[in-house]
């Protein structure tokens, strides 16, 4: 495969002739790195999460950055790096992390999970996609610049943390006090991804997240049902009835004051997710499932991707074993999660809805609701802003068309944490895809996106030099 930076067919940049000449040092490079089992939910490799930090740091004093640092925290570290030297320019903040997913089951795997296989032009292992490929490659592609060009358009930092698939936990506070040596103007997230192989996207937001759980309590102990069945309150149909107030059958919420807040979409906006590849048909045969339902006037990619949710996680309560067993509970519970879009504030959603579960009529039995932490604040960027034009005009060199416009519906919280704490956006500059079998066995990551991920860094910067930094 070659990609071009220049669009006239004209001689390879200095930064493209590096890259191709380091090919397959790059790769070894990633496959060294992958060989680290930096498995931040297991304490047995705390030391090996901390091994990939010092792998991570060498690289980038390799590369040219300066200033490398692994940073303590409570829990895992965090690297810091820079290199400033283009006054007047903005500066960018790239971030990653180098923590990975465990890898049960093990015997799903084709090839052991840190012993990093090549085959058919993908290389395979725990942390390929999410996120060591994507991750490095932006430090490969400094280094080319640094090398053939002698000088960075733009002042770079980096955050590579090794906590983020465990939440980042220590991450909000570090970054608070740590909040001028990593200001900047803009964040390049490489942890996000396209949309296929040969359908890039722009990343223009997240959903935000909060969570409840609720509680009902009857008699002081399970009772016959045949003793006691028809005059005591059973806290299963009590509960029953409050979670089917939270929703109509088409899944729009019932909370009072749940949809204040929410943003609408523009008929742009509307145009705009219509023309993705949404394949409604693909998704229903994938899950064995006859149709999409949900909120009335919204397609499933709107529902999934700008609109909010309460959705019901866990039920329990009474006799779970097989068979019958003749009892009336004392106790149900249900765990409630509301996923949220832009304007939204999850602490405002989270006293709504508990308002409403104690509002519900429930006699004989005592309902009480609270919040489950884990709160994340939804995240949203405009289409037209200065980073996302530069990054959507350099895909499109790469790619040969526009980026589509997409949003994720899960929740990312560290483009929030980074608005807040360091007042800069967050634009997503990442490779992978979703079939890329993440937190699952058989990971893996395409040499293609390799090679375009540290094009796409090589060809950005230069064109973020063009934005007068609003320092």
């Amino acid at each position: 495969m070659r990609l071009r930076s220049n669009e006239g067919g004209g001689s390879m940049a200095g930064w493209e002739a590096y890259l191709e000449a380091h090919k397959a040092q790059y790769l070894e490079e990633l496959i060294e790195l992958l060989r680290i089992p930096s498995i931040s939910a297991l304490p047995e490799h705390a030391a090996d999460v901390q091994h990939a930090a010092e792998w991570v740091a060498r690289r980038l004093t390799a590369a040219g950055l300066e200033h490398v640092r692994i940073m303590l925290t409570p829990g895992h570290p965090v690297l810091y790096a820079d290199h400033l030297h283009a006054p007047g320019k903005p500066t960018i903040l790239i971030y990653g992390h180098f923590d990975v997913q465990p890898v049960d089951p093990v015997a799903l795997w084709t090839s052991p999970p840190f012993e990093p296989a090549v085959r058919d032009g993908r290389v395979y292992a725990r942390g390929a996609s999410d996120n060591k490929g994507n991750v490095l490659a932006p430090i490969q592609a400094l280094e080319a610049l640094l090398r053939a060009e002698g000088a960075l358009p733009v002042n770079v930092k980096f955050l590579i943390e090794g906590q983020e698939e465990i939440g980042s936990p220590d991450v909000p506070d570090f970054l608070a006090v740590n909040r001028d040596l990593y200001a900047c103007d803009l964040v390049l997230n490489a942890d996000t991804g396209q949309l296929g192989e040969e359908e890039p996207a722009l990343f223009l937001g997240a959903r935000g997240l909060c969570a409840v759980q609720v509680d009902v309590r009857g008699p002081n102990q399970d009772l016959h049902s045949g003793t006691f069945g028809g005059a005591v309150a059973n806290p299963i149909h009590a509960l029953v009835r409050i979670l089917d107030s939270l929703r109509d059958a088409q899944g729009k919420v019932l909370v009072p004051g749940f949809y204040d807040r929410v943003r609408e979409l523009t008929a742009e906006e509307r145009q705009a997710i219509a023309a993705v590849p949404y394949h409604e048909s693909a998704i229903t045969t994938r899950l064995d499932v006859e149709v999409l339902p949900g909120e009335a006037g919204y397609t499933p990619a709107e529902r999934v991707w700008v609109r909010p949710t309460l959705e019901l996680n866990g039920i329990w309560g009474g006799f779970q074993g097989e068979g019958a067993k003749t009892v009336l509970p004392s106790e149900a519970h249900a765990k409630i999660t509301c996923r949220l879009v832009a304007n939204q504030d999850p602490g405002e959603i989270v006293q709504l809805v508990i308002d409403h579960i104690q509002r519900q009529p429930a006699p004989g039995v005592q309902v009480a609701a609270h919040e489950i932490p884990g709160q994340a604040i939804p995240y949203a960027i405009d289409a037209d802003h200065w980073g996302n034009i530069a990054v959507a005009g350099v895909l499109e060199r790469i790619y040969g068309k526009a980026p589509y416009h997409i949003r994720t519906g899960g929740s990312i919280p560290v483009c929030t944490l980074f608005g807040q704490i360091l007042h800069a956006p967050t634009i997503g500059l990442g490779f992978g895809l979703d079939d890329e079998n993440l937190h699952a066995p058989d990971e893996f990551w395409r040499l293609k996106s390799l090679e375009r991920s540290r094009m796409a860094y090589c060809m950005v910067l230069p064109v973020l030099a063009e934005q007068t930094s609003p320092a």
